[in-house]
């Protein structure tokens, strides 16, 4: 394999950086070196379980394969600007990634479980009303590297990637910023990473991809991972939906639904649930009709619900839904048959809550200009229904 066929990253010209390199690439790398296939594996395990960005501290590989790999590679992640910790234990960096631009990543501890929201693009290339970081803009995809260094940053931070090292990144969602499936070769490279047994070894139970609906990409997704899959849907009709998430213009939700069936249905593992994502914004979308005629839409699907209460954020006059409205929506959901979880708000002191994530993007498309010239605060929301 040529390096350019591979990641490289502009710290050090034409350099290729190992990091984002999922098993199967790097394989190929090593035999394009004349080296055997096994190194792969040993350069994943220091890497990705011992954190290691130095080759002359990989001690089982011969120091003359050290010495040519310093020469055409290396091991770079993004630079961490920040971390924010919460008082509720969240944990949020804010990651420099080459070109300036500042993407977030949040950890998120619940008893033995820890969950990191992973980004995949500087910005978003959608714009769904609701979502902080539609607000700012697109600049770029992520490269691999970007991607997994987000959990290599986080691993790090809580002293995971050493040998004994406490396994605190249990579970990772493709959650953050941008559209997973927009920068798709990137996010099943950084995906079967995170899965793979000489990196980080987390379950196909526990590494979801969330998308909100791109229809083409979600139905070759089974050909290249069996991670779990989350639907941001929010709206229970293709009239309100086509509002909030304006994909859904081009892929309404029926096609969508059907494509996620097919991508369940390709797996190995039989019982997998699609989770159904469904951000609850006051008098938008939070009515019980619309609680019922979600129960209609997914009456033959295989899912469960995850509730989710909007978090307010600038640019934004939609509010959160109350606490009354809340509960009178998931009741009916659980009275029609459907497991209904509500995602409890964290990390709102560091603006790390569910759909505040904005980075900072140096917009290609001059949307986040165009927002803030036009914001009008407290403007009337429009009520939708069908």
């Amino acid at each position: 394999m040529a390096v350019s066929n591979v990641e490289t990253s502009g710290l050090e010209a034409g350099k290729v950086n190992l990091l984002g390199l999922p098993e199967s690439k790097l394989v190929a790398f090593f035999e394009s070196m004349g080296e055997k296939r096994f190194r792969a594996a040993q350069v994943l395990k220091w890497i990705h379980q011992l954190g290691v960005d130095d080759f002359d501290e990989m001690t089982n590989i011969s120091k003359p394969l050290r010495e040519k790999l310093k020469q055409r590679c290396e091991i770079v992640a993004p630079e961490v600007l920040e971390q924010l910790d919460s008082t509720d234990g969240t944990r949020k960096f804010l990651i420099r990634v080459s070109g300036g631009s500042v993407v977030e990543t949040v950890f998120i501890p619940e008893g033995e479980r820890g969950t990191l929201c992973v980004s995949s693009q500087v910005g978003c290339s959608l714009d769904c009303s609701f979502c902080a970081t539609g607000k700012q803009g697109f600049n770029r995809d992520l490269t691999a590297a970007e991607i997994i260094g987000q959990v290599w940053i986080a691993a790090k931070s809580f002293g995971q990637l050493v040998a004994g090292g406490p396994r605190r990144v249990t579970n990772v969602v493709m959650m953050g910023m941008g559209e997973p499936l927009m920068n798709f070769d990137n996010v099943v490279d950084s995906m079967n990473l995170m899965m793979h047994d000489n990196a980080y070894g987390i379950s196909k139970r526990r590494v979801t991809l969330s998308t909100s609906g791109v229809v083409p990409q979600l139905d070759r997704l089974g050909e290249y991972t069996d991670a779990c899959l989350a639907i941001s849907l929010h709206a229970p009709n293709d009239e309100l939906r086509n509002e909030l998430v304006p994909i859904n213009r081009k892929y309404p939700i029926a096609m969508l639904l059907d494509s996620a069936q097919r991508y369940i249905a390709g797996l190995p593992d039989t019982h997998r649930k699609i989770t159904i994502e469904y951000t609850l914004i006051d008098h938008v979308n939070d009515r019980p009709e619309h609680a019922r005629q979600l129960a209609e839409l997914l009456r033959e699907v295989p899912v469960k619900i995850n509730l989710i209460p909007f978090n307010p954020f600038n640019l934004s006059n939609y509010k959160r839904v109350s606490n009354n409205a809340l509960r009178r929506f998931q009741d009916i959901l659980i009275a029609e048959g459907f497991i209904t979880t509500v995602r409890t708000t964290r990390g709102d002191d560091i603006d790390a809550a569910c759909g505040q994530l904005a980075g900072t993007v140096n917009d290609i498309t001059k949307r986040s200009e165009r927002y803030r010239a036009n914001f009008v605060k407290d403007e009337p929301i429009t009520f939708v229904s069908q």
